[in-house]
């Protein structure tokens, strides 16, 4: 690796967008939202007309393969483009949440999404997040973590985030939708959401943001000090 790569995993509501922002503007270094690339590929997906349940997997890898998925921007303003839209708010619904957990147990779409950003976390460094970050995509980085939080806590904060964009579900639902995403998430039978014990683990459920990024900081080894 050229530069330093921290890795953050963990299930969704956890915070890890947030913090891995907040610890790649104070490293200086390039932030990388992994779980929004699985996004951008599921809105393609459903843009085609392919519905959930992902029966057809040939016809899901066939989108994945001729789309182009980029992350730009710096952690404070990241930018998510899907053949050159921006589709940064339109991949952040729950809808697109369904699809993106449905994509990503696509042995085909993980390699080749896996496969690119491996290949921006080796050319110059940066702060990874997602699902599978420090078990497939960089497990040789020293910089792991992976954030938990009761899943009560993760619906909260969810559900405070939908209402905030106008797109507001019932408590019951957002939860419902979380549990079943974690599900998804920890048993599909490639690359599952798990801490494999290399992780340096976080439970967020009590901590500020500023707590949980300070103590990630100091892992690291470069303390809390900003870059310069």
């Amino acid at each position: 690796m050229k530069g330093l790569v921290v890795a953050i995993d963990g299930p969704s509501g956890v915070g890890k967008s947030t913090v891995g922002k907040a610890v790649a503007a104070r490293l200086g270094l390039p932030y990388l939202d992994t779980g929004a690339m699985y996004r951008a590929v599921g809105l393609a997906v459903k843009r085609k007309g392919i519905a959930l349940p992902l029966e057809d997997r040939e016809a899901v890898v066939a989108v994945a393969s001729h789309v182009d998925v980029r992350v730009t921007g710096s952690a404070a303003d990241a930018r998510t483009w899907l053949n050159g839209e921006d589709v940064s708010r339109e991949i952040r619904t729950p809808e697109i949440s369904a699809y993106a957990s449905a994509v990503s147990a696509v042995p085909g779409v993980r390699r080749r999404l896996a496969g690119m950003q491996r290949s921006l976390a080796l050319e110059g460094g940066g702060v990874l997040e997602g699902r599978d970050i420090g078990t497939k995509v960089v497990p040789e980085t020293p910089h792991k973590f992976f954030l938990t939080a009761t899943v009560e806590v993760r619906a909260r904060r969810r559900f405070a985030e939908l209402s905030a964009r106008g797109a507001p579900q019932t408590f019951a639902q957002v939860l419902s939708d979380m549990e079943a995403r974690d599900h998804a998430d920890s048993t599909r039978a490639d690359s599952p959401l798990l801490d494999d014990g290399t992780y340096a683990r976080v439970d967020t459920s009590a901590l500020s943001v500023e707590e949980v990024v300070d103590r990630v900081l100091s892992a690291v080894g470069r303390g809390v000090q900003p870059p310069g």
